[in-house]
């Protein structure tokens, strides 16, 4: 609903126009209407025409951007005389110009409107140098924004990238590797095999020894884990043994055996099934068997953990899951850390203090994943490739408290208030953009209606996300 304009000394009362000159008052009192919203309404649609500019008189606003096809909420103010709607009305002349979000009423608003074209002529006849500068600083910020917000995304990327490749290379190359070795060992196997055939043996000892194999083969999954000093023991009792028999290049065979949890009574066994003429030839066949076992296993290991990589990338990327949904903070925050393995380093050590008695939380999990990389990444360029990183959650009222802590040298007193502050970087020239803390601040309490903040001192710093339990209603 609309009504008559203000008067200019009403209009002086505002911001925006206390220094305007008489003439320009009564020009902004004459173009210039009031206008009313109920609470809820939407006063402004993001991507219309952008045809008036607002200045707030009274009520609460909520102000929007569409974000991947969610509404992101970007301010809430009841400041009297804020602006929004056609703030780039100096822009008219570029082409048509759009509301860049949307605005709606959360209590009762009252606006004074203006038309945004001809108060866009206005203003650049009232302040011409003020126009182009303004102008000039709306395209260079843009322009900014854009070149390195696209680095930061690209830098992000190729260091995940290469944090993800080096961490799959050295299952595959394991992979590979064993390939290659079980090659070898099935040949080897099957010549064994071939002579044992050749020799005069009774069919019921090859197949006791068969059975002996299979006894031996089941036993390498389940054989004990051996200090180095049980090993050495351990083999040299074997290559006693194989002294004791005959069996040349024992020690070769006690270093296969040991590990699998071989003893000299399954020698003894192996022994009466073939007798001492073809002991030798019965024992590479079985340490080709055993071998064969070990190298399946690395290579099931191997495979294993490259599922597990991709399950994880999959994970934090939130590849084919719904935006919104209840996710456990945990498998974020192990995603992630998977995803920067190839950050932390040798000398880093990381602490998990996980209460998994948490329950699920309502949230944006693929924004969350891009909250703890900035987090934990920024904990690991303060620690300088050593420290501790300890990584706790718990729960806080009616909250989720996920903290990151490192040991690095701390955030300084006079800069603690500033860290979420955009483009602001305590990093060196060229090694930070200042978007990080930011957009996790965005994220965190614009976005999941939650807390984040950091107290610090030399060798104890901790970055603290707090999270609601429960969906929080839109205004």
């Amino acid at each position: 609903m609309s009504i008559e304009s203000l008067t200019p000394d009403e209009l002086r009362t505002l911001f925006l126009f206390e220094k305007l000159s008489d003439e320009q008052v009564a020009w902004i009192a004459e173009h210039a209407v009031v206008e009313e919203y109920a609470a809820g309404a939407q006063v402004i649609a993001e991507g219309d025409p952008a045809t008036c500019f607002y200045v707030l008189l009274s009520g609460t606003l909520r102000m929007c951007r569409t974000v991947h096809g969610d509404e992101v909420e970007i301010v809430r103010t009841e400041q009297r005389g804020v602006y929004c709607g056609a703030t780039q009305l100096l822009m008219g002349q570029r082409g048509d110009q759009r509301y860049s979000a949307s605005v709606y009423a959360v209590t009762d608003l009252t606006f004074l409107a203006l038309p945004a074209e001809q108060f866009g002529e206005r203003f650049m006849k009232w302040f011409p140098m003020a126009a182009h500068l303004l102008e000039g600083m709306f395209l260079g910020r843009r322009t900014s924004d854009a070149i390195v917000g696209q680095r930061e995304r690209l830098l992000a990327l190729g260091a995940l990238s290469a944090g993800l490749t080096h961490e799959l290379n050295n299952p595959a190359a394991a992979a590979v590797r064993a390939t290659s070795s079980l090659r070898e060992r099935v040949a080897g196997m099957r010549h064994k095999l071939a002579l044992l055939a050749r020799a005069d043996i009774d069919p019921n000892l090859l197949e006791r020894l068969i059975d002996v194999q299979e006894q031996l083969v089941k036993q390498v999954a389940d054989a004990p884990e051996l200090s180095a000093i049980q090993t050495a023991d351990r083999e040299d009792e074997l290559t006693d043994w194989f002294d004791e028999h005959d069996v040349a290049d024992g020690w070769n065979l006690a270093a296969v055996f040991v590990p699998a949890g071989i003893t000299t009574e399954r020698l003894d066994e192996v022994r009466e099934a073939v007798g001492g003429d073809n002991l030798n030839t019965a024992l590479r066949w079985l340490g080709y068997a055993v071998e064969t076992e070990t190298l399946m296993g690395e290579i099931e290991d191997a495979t294993t953990r490259i599922s597990t990589l991709v399950g994880a990338a999959k994970q934090y990327s939130q590849m084919d899951r719904a935006p919104f949904q209840w996710v456990d903070v945990h498998d974020g925050l192990v995603s992630t850390l998977i995803m920067l393995s190839g950050k932390i380093g040798k000398n880093v050590r990381v602490v998990k203090e996980f209460d998994r008695s948490l329950p699920e939380i309502p949230a944006y999990a693929g924004e969350l994943n891009q909250v703890w990389t900035n987090l934990v990444d920024n904990a690991l360029a303060a620690m300088n490739g050593e420290g501790t990183l300890t990584i706790r959650t718990s729960r806080q009222n009616d909250r989720v408290l996920v903290e990151i802590g490192d040991t690095g040298p701390g955030v300084p007193a006079d800069l603690r208030e500033r860290i979420f502050e955009p483009f602001f970087t305590t990093k060196a020239v060229g090694e930070g953009t200042g978007l990080g803390l930011d957009i996790s601040w965005r994220i965190v309490v614009n976005r999941h209606h939650g807390d984040l903040r950091v107290t610090s001192e030399p060798g104890d710093t901790w970055f603290q996300v707090g999270l609601p339990l429960t969906e929080q209603p839109e205004a």
